[in-house]
């Protein structure tokens, strides 16, 4: 127990400051008096402010369970609600439960006769007759809904979104720039410094497994401005690094926070763009995560070179700050049951009215269900042999990216000496390659398009394989510009061969990402965000994987042999596109989890009422 007459009383400390001034010159003891009296009134403030927030922070908590409560109230032993869950189910998802929360984009209503709408709603909601709720969802020209935004405004969007995808990307590269300055710096192997590289990609692959469900939550604005923001702070201690420790934590963290975009990006293109305009938005996304990193090792190399490894980080924490900010004041909301759940709640407030409702907070997913999509579901996947097998062509493609970070330092400043910015520039064709089939894009869409209105036009759904052509056309570049490289690669001979052989991978690396995408969704439709989270995930763990032995492979098999290798590798993937455009009806056939029509068919026609959006996705 503490002894209370060791604790000052307010009268004892009177008198002890009494005493104090007794010792001060009478003309500073106004001073001094000041000085107490500004305290007290700082104290006086500070507590104040201290119980603004208290009462702030409990009416927010009592709002919200007022709010749940008469949710619960709204949606108990109401078998309308009942009715339009099972509907919502049975329509968007005829083999399992949806990926998202409501994966609609609207119902039909039945407005009760007796209703009428609030004068402070400018929307005109109802009360639905079987629900007895407002169902709050876009109305017609919605100018809020993002499909309505202006084109222009809609490629601005888009094109800021793939700058973001193209800084995080170039995050994970650009520190290959320099590799000797950390060494030198902090005494370490090569090995331990590549771990920056590798640490970064790990925090890729875990990072969606949270922040993709947690967008469909909270929205996705909230989980960009959250997560970039922490990114952009962990650059900080990166460049002021005492000890390597510090530095290796950090760019984990950085690669956690920085993976959100890669995981959400899809979603808000896919929430502003039609399905028949959403072609060239796509393949721009895709472009940005090889440009990012083919860029990074030219922008490192000549900042390493000229300034230092600590300033790659302070150019970085620059160019990532500005985008940051852009972001925050430019880039609205673009989830739709986010946007939605903001408008009810804002109804709910100036009407007062609790039946104001948006779909998502209609049909509440249960913590342990949405575990259950998000971690188990994407490894129950990795069974199937689409899945399987179309991860692990991603994940080859996406180790080779990686490997060229080290695999051309080998090559060019091992073999002929050059500096780590002049080797930079070799990168370039790569991130042209990437460009071109970029560019290309819309013309495999239209020719997707024609031969998939052959199937529209006798009342069938396309099938998956269709989606596979770009594949089995772009699978043979990346073994050819990988035996120009193996066998270019002496280091006599002229630069020119390897460097350009770098074209024909960087086309075939984005001709394959695309379309092996739009493959799983296709395939799997309902269970596609869980396919593609299983893809991103393995692929990330392999890409952190293959830094840690590239050097030592080129160094044990000598330049040639070495991307041999690789070029047999990636050569015997092509087999792959090839196999399920001719078997995949039937491997899907026989999966209890792929997409049917039959079966889509069959609950079409028990919940006619009950439109579904189509569920694209990409990483």
């Amino acid at each position: 127990m503490t002894d209370s007459k060791s604790l000052p009383s307010s009268s004892s400390t009177s008198e002890d400051t009494n005493k104090v001034e007794a010792f001060v010159p009478a003309d500073k003891q106004q001073n001094l008096q000041d000085v107490h009296n500004t305290n007290g009134q700082a104290r006086s403030r500070s507590s104040s402010l201290a119980r603004t927030l208290s009462h702030k922070s409990q009416r927010s908590i009592k709002t919200a369970q007022e709010d749940h409560e008469a949710l619960e109230k709204l949606v108990s032993n109401n078998p309308g609600v009942d009715n339009l869950i099972t509907k919502l189910e049975s329509r968007a998802g005829a083999l399992g439960p949806l990926e998202d929360g409501i994966d609609i984009e609207q119902v039909q209503t039945h407005p009760d006769p007796k209703s009428t709408t609030h004068p402070d709603d400018q929307w005109g909601y109802t009360i639905d007759e079987e629900t007895g709720i407002r169902i709050v969802q876009f109305v017609p020209e919605d100018p809020k809904d993002p499909r309505n935004w202006s084109k222009a405004y809609k490629w601005f969007v888009t094109f800021f979104l793939g700058l973001i995808c193209f800084d995080v990307a170039l995050a994970s590269a650009i520190v290959t720039g320099d590799i000797e300055g950390p060494m030198k710096t902090f005494g370490v192997s090569e090995e331990v410094v590549i771990l920056t590289v590798t640490l970064l990609v790990i925090g890729f692959g875990i990072g969606p497994l949270v922040f993709a469900p947690l967008s469909e939550e909270i929205g996705r604005r909230w989980v960009y401005v959250s997560t970039l923001g922490l990114a952009v702070i962990f650059i900080i201690p990166c460049a002021v690094a005492q000890n390597i420790g510090t530095l290796l934590v950090c760019r984990f963290l950085d690669g956690l926070f920085f993976s959100a975009p890669m995981c959400l990006i899809g979603g808000n293109l896919a929430e502003m763009w039609k399905t028949e305009e959403r072609g060239v938005a796509m393949s721009i996304f895709s472009a940005a995560p090889f440009i990012g990193p083919a860029m990074g090792p030219l922008i490192g190399g000549y900042i390493g070179d000229n300034v230092g490894w600590r300033w790659i980080y302070w150019v970085l924490l620059i160019f990532s700050g500005v985008i940051y900010i852009a972001l925050v004041i430019l880039i609205p909301e673009t989830h739709h049951q986010t946007i939605l759940k903001q408008r009810a709640k804002k109804l709910r407030k100036l009407t007062g009215d609790d039946t104001y409702r948006a779909l998502s907070e209609i049909k509440i997913r249960s913590f342990k269900k949405i575990a259950n999509e998000t971690l188990l579901r994407p490894l129950i996947l990795l069974s199937e042999p689409i899945v399987f097998l179309i991860t692990l062509y991603m994940s080859v493609i996406y180790g080779l990216l990686y490997m060229f970070f080290f695999a051309y330092p080998v090559v060019y400043m091992e073999g002929k000496g050059w500096s780590a910015g002049k080797t930079g520039l070799m990168f370039i064709p790569i991130a042209v390659g990437v460009i071109f089939a970029t560019v290309i894009a819309p013309f495999f869409n239209t020719d997707y398009n024609k031969r998939a209105q052959k199937f529209k036009d006798r009342g069938e759904l396309p099938p998956a394989e269709l989606r596979l052509i770009p594949m089995m056309i772009g699978c043979w570049l990346v073994p050819v510009g990988l035996f120009a490289f193996a066998w270019s690669s002496y280091p006599h001979v002229s630069w020119a061969g390897p460097c350009f052989s770098g074209f024909a991978c960087g086309w075939g690396f984005n001709q394959l990402y695309n379309p092996a995408n739009n493959y799983i969704v296709d395939s799997y439709q309902h269970y596609a965000a869980s396919g593609l989270a299983a893809k991103t995930f393995l692929r990330s763990m392999w890409g952190a994987v293959v830094p840690l032995f590239t050097i030592q492979m080129y160094h044990r098999l000598g330049y040639e042999w070495a991307s041999s290798l690789l070029a047999f590798i990636s050569l015997a993937c092509c087999a792959i596109p090839y196999f399920f455009y001719f078997f995949g009806k039937r491997v899907r056939a026989r999966s209890k989890y792929a997409y049917s029509p039959e079966a889509e068919q069959r609950a079409i026609s028990g919940a006619k009422d009950v439109e579904k959006v189509p569920s694209t996705s990409s990483d």
